[in-house]
């Protein structure tokens, strides 16, 4: 548990999106100052639209309920449209002294209340426009940070020493509410890194995540051979997923996950994105040609390859919210 000092209270509001609080938590961290970690969990009714929540705690649980009180923090950092009518509430308790910055749109009518929305370019025009409040992004914000990558590589590099570099991570999402993943694109996609890697004289580094699926997996094993080391969701166990973002020399990723493709450009490794039409939507590839664009990564099936400055939005947020902290003390005296 992290505590702030009196005079700067910070809360983070962490729901049961592991995504959502993830990019939460990277904006926290980017600030460098001392937060409090406010876990929340939801009813049913967290399923209405904001607009009908309106600010309040109607979607919350009586526990989550009362981890919320007095002495409301000057600052609130929270993602995902359900945390929204959560952070208006606390604003609203304070008497709009409470800041409040929240990752991705929240709602045309709901925007108006935040101090400072951070939105992805990918998510295209708002409705409206975009307001003063609004902070434009890459991606999204994450806790990929030196740091992290220098200690997962400490941390795994001794359980790698069998095979031979360079080392080529496979960074598998999976099926999405829209769309499959079928055993046939993860067959193409094995077919593709183990190419790769043998090109290379190298070994793949695999990893799959809740979303893959039993038939993907074995599909992905099946089309990609030894040397390799391979983290299977299914099978459970620790997960290396930081250790081989730090390790690879090269890493594929599914195009499917926002968080995935953003933390694998973290690295400033080459990174190379699966992404057939039929297995991601509109929104996921406007990203990637935005990375594509940026020099951040590359289709997996162009033959060239590009390194490039880490992507991290979480400290041009952090950047934007001491300015607006900066604005508020100023305005108090």
């Amino acid at each position: 548990m992290n505590y702030a000092p009196v005079d700067k209270i910070i809360w983070v509001l962490a729901d049961d999106r592991a995504g959502n609080v993830a990019q939460a938590l990277g904006v926290a961290e980017a600030l460098g100052r001392p937060f409090i970690v406010k876990d929340i969990r939801y009813t049913p009714l967290a399923k209405l639209p904001s607009a009908l929540q309106g600010a309040s705690l109607l979607g919350l649980t009586g526990e989550s309920r009362m981890g919320l009180t007095a002495p409301w923090p000057d600052l609130v950092i929270a993602a995902g449209r359900r945390t929204g009518p959560a952070a208006r509430w606390i604003k609203r308790q304070s008497g709009g002294r409470t800041r409040i910055v929240q990752i991705m749109y929240p709602g045309r009518r709901a925007a108006a209340d935040f101090d400072l929305l951070a939105v992805p370019h990918h998510d295209c025009a708002l409705p409206g426009g975009d307001a003063p409040n609004i902070l434009r992004i890459t991606g999204a914000p994450h806790r990929m940070t030196e740091q992290r990558l220098a200690a997962a590589a400490e941390t795994w590099s001794p359980r790698f020493n069998m095979l031979r570099r360079p080392f080529v991570a496979v960074m598998v999402g999976g099926a999405t509410h829209s769309r499959p993943f079928p055993a046939a694109s993860a067959a193409a996609l094995g077919r593709q890194a183990a190419a790769m890697a043998a090109f290379l004289n190298g070994s793949v580094l695999l990893t799959t995540s809740r979303r893959t699926g039993a038939e993907a997996e074995a599909a992905l094993l099946n089309a990609i051979p030894e040397p390799r080391h391979v983290f299977l969701w299914s099978h459970g166990g620790d997960n290396p997923y930081l250790g081989y973002m730090a390790l690879a020399d090269r890493i594929i990723v599914t195009g499917d996950s926002v968080s995935m493709c953003s933390e694998a450009c973290a690295t400033g490794k080459p990174v190379h994105i699966y992404a057939p039409p039929d297995l991601v939507g509109a929104k996921h590839a406007r990203l990637h040609r935005e990375l594509y664009d940026l020099g951040l990564a590359t289709p997996l099936e162009a033959a060239s390859i590009t390194n490039a400055a880490p992507l991290n939005a979480a400290t041009a947020i952090a950047t934007a919210i001491e300015r607006l902290l900066g604005e508020t003390h100023a305005a108090r005296n």
